[in-house]
């Protein structure tokens, strides 16, 4: 029998898909923006493989809870996993935290306590770790390790916060009801193989009764390594048929780690990073009106200017940004080495998300790109998601043997 999952906050699907490849199936995916669901929809229409028989709920989380709860597929839910709006927090934002009516973080808890799923998956910005949030940020994990311990009608989030903390300290707290072990850790998604640099905070959830040690997959790729196979073996150049003349010279902060890569005459033992030419091989240029590619046709008016300057074609992109600082601000683009500029196509950015090439993205350009400047890679959400179902599964696989030992 497959794992059981609930995508919360799922967007156009970037973490769900990565949760479907895990091997999870889902038993409810909820998103309240109407092009992000059409997109879903569409895609499921059309028959793709991963999202094809996604119950999709279009709406507010807190509506569906109540609805979901009275139904027979709300009972033995393995994962829950999303992403709350990360507006509140972005870099990009206005930094209201708890005072933004966006907060989705009360909502996802209470479908934790409600669910009691044996693991939960909650992703967000980097800028949730800002020195401004911090007592925030220290509540929200609190508040996901023990969810029974509710915030009373009168309580500020403050005095919740105080008998959080005093519930987790206290000598008497063996018993502890419905909680959870909880691992927080802040990635960079190159260092997974993801062709964008990209910080994210995971915070992964295993329900304690179930004694699980868990912590975060090792990363498996680096620049040191990417460095190697463009400047000391050449190995990259070679496999991209880029000539000699054309090989740009390495920037001068990346001298010295280069020296030392050619002094040590071993390989790194990590993969290289991914580049956006890694991303993006066998993509023509985007043309206006292309119809051979899915969502892949040239968006005009590029220009950088400073803070907004594009992505090298021979590293991890910058970060995808959704709204005005990533959209028409000019940071979507890709820079070519005569430093000439053009946006990203709707399909070369959704390869630097690794989404799948047969996924199309539903609307105009500007609201695709919104789309996928807030979607989670799929490759990082399937290594989390796997890494997440082998402890679950090896669970149970030691629940059926432990009977046979004890005979024994």
């Amino acid at each position: 029998m497959a794992l059981k999952s609930i995508e919360l906050f799922a967007g156009a699907g970037g973490l769900a898909m990565g949760v479907s490849l895990a091997g999870f199936k889902s038993h409810g995916v909820v998103e309240w923006d109407r092009w992000a669901c059409d997109t879903v929809r569409q895609n499921s229409e059309r028959g793709h493989p991963l999202v094809a028989d996604w119950p999709v709920f279009e709406g507010d989380v807190r509506q569906w809870i109540d609805a979901f709860c009275t139904t027979e597929a709300a009972r033995g839910i393995d994962l829950v996993a999303g992403g709350p709006p990360c507006q509140p927090f972005s870099m990009g934002g206005k930094h209201r935290a708890n005072q933004d009516e966006r907060d989705m973080f009360p909502a996802t808890v209470d479908v934790i306590r409600r669910l009691q799923p044996r693991a939960f998956i909650v992703e967000n910005v980097k800028g949730l770790t800002r020195a401004t949030f911090h007592n925030y940020f220290q509540y929200i994990q609190l508040q996901l390790e023990f969810p029974e311990l509710r915030r009373r009608p009168d309580d500020s989030w403050v005095d919740h916060h105080a008998r959080l903390q005093a519930f987790k300290t206290s000598v008497r707290r063996g018993n502890t009801g419905l909680s959870y072990h909880l691992v927080t850790t802040l990635v960079n998604a190159a260092n997974y193989g993801v062709p964008q640099k990209r910080e994210r905070v995971f915070m992964v959830g295993f329900r304690k009764d179930l004694n699980v040690r868990w912590s975060f997959p090792r990363e498996t790729h680096a620049l040191d390594a990417l460095l190697h196979d463009q400047y000391v073996t050449g190995e990259y150049w070679d496999r991209h048929a880029v000539a000699r003349k054309h090989r740009p010279e390495p920037a001068s902060t990346q001298a010295t780690l280069i020296a030392r890569l050619r002094g040590l005459g071993l390989p790194p033992t990590r993969h290289p990073w991914m580049t956006v030419r890694d991303a993006l091989t066998g993509l023509p240029e985007p043309r206006d009106g292309d119809t051979r590619h899915l969502n892949h046709r040239l968006q005009p008016g590029a220009r950088s200017y400073p803070g907004h300057t594009g992505s090298p074609l021979d590293l991890p992109a910058k970060t995808l940004k959704a709204g005005d600082h990533g959209v028409p601000g000019g940071e979507n683009m890709l820079v070519r080495h005569d430093g000439s500029v053009r946006y990203f196509s709707i399909r070369e950015s959704a390869r630097l998300q690794t989404f799948p090439d047969g996924y199309e993205l539903h609307g105009s350009w500007s609201e695709a790109m919104r789309q996928l400047g807030n979607a989670v890679p799929v490759r990082l959400g399937q290594i989390v998601a796997s890494s997440v179902a082998s402890h679950l599964l090896e669970h149970d696989l030691r629940q059926v043997q432990m009977p046979s030992l004890v005979t024994a």
